[in-house]
């Protein structure tokens, strides 16, 4: 996968556009290229005699012989920065046995840029670069020091209160990067105040719960009984430790 999309990441080629995919946005060539390439394995799974369905942001659902178990996959979490030749996109696998986030099985996301991978399987633990990860205690229970952000212009006034009481301030433009830095304690909190997909935090927040994170929407309330569907959205806050979560919310104005 790192050797097909990088190649393609910021130039005229990958910027192709070829319509809009099934999550709503255009499509372009280096989203279908890394779509064929974990199309390509999937089908070799399927010939192998294993069923399961496929929900994927570009090309949409399509049925392996069996609903359950249902693999979500983003090919490029992330695609403005590819399209534009910023180094920070990332790949979305996630593993359901049901409909919603609580029914995450196992998790990967995967940085295109370096290699690294994130991997998580329920009640196992989280994984980075194949090896078991906690996220590390944190010297500053109550305080922000760095924030990371998933957010427009437009959803600013929300998250105000967060940036004028964090030191410092990150937006990656992935939300599933994004999230697995936050369970490995890069960000002491990550917040996307507009709707997001809930669709494109399926693995992180598995990983995030497997390393000992928490997530909610900006109100204070769990995800994990939200769809996993290319159509539900939500507001996002989560943060590497219960502490850190609860300083987050206390300076939105919100109680846990």
């Amino acid at each position: 996968m790192h050797e097909t999309v990088l190649p393609l990441a910021g130039t005229d080629a990958g910027r192709v556009e070829l319509g809009v995919g099934a999550g709503g946005d255009r499509t372009m060539e280096l989203d279908r290229a890394a779509e064929a390439v974990v199309f390509a394995e999937l089908e070799a799974v399927a010939e192998r005699g294993e069923r399961f369905s496929v929900l994927s942001e570009e090309s949409g659902h399509r049925s392996f012989g069996a609903e359950y178990p249902l693999v979500l996959l983003d090919p490029v979490d992330g695609s403005l920065n590819a399209k534009q030749g910023l180094p920070i996109f990332g790949m979305m696998l996630a593993l359901l046995d049901g409909p919603a986030v609580q029914d995450t099985v196992a998790g990967c996301v995967v940085n295109l840029v370096t290699g690294e991978s994130w991997t998580a399987i329920r009640k196992q633990g989280a994984f980075r670069a194949g090896k078991p990860f906690q996220t590390p205690p944190s010297e500053h229970h109550d305080r922000i020091q760095i924030l990371g952000l998933e957010m427009s212009a437009r959803s600013l006034a929300a998250a105000r209160p967060l940036l004028e009481r964090s030191n410092k301030i990150r937006i990656l433009g992935s939300m599933a990067l994004g999230i697995v830095h936050t369970a490995a304690g890069g960000f002491d909190a990550f917040c996307a105040p507009a709707p997001m997909r809930v669709f494109d935090m399926a693995a992180s927040l598995l990983i995030l719960a497997e390393a000992g994170g928490v997530a909610t929407d900006l109100r204070g309330k769990p995800l994990g009984s939200l769809a996993c569907t290319l159509e539900t959205r939500t507001s996002l806050l989560c943060a590497p430790t219960q502490q850190l979560h609860a300083a987050a919310m206390m300076t939105l104005g919100a109680k846990e």
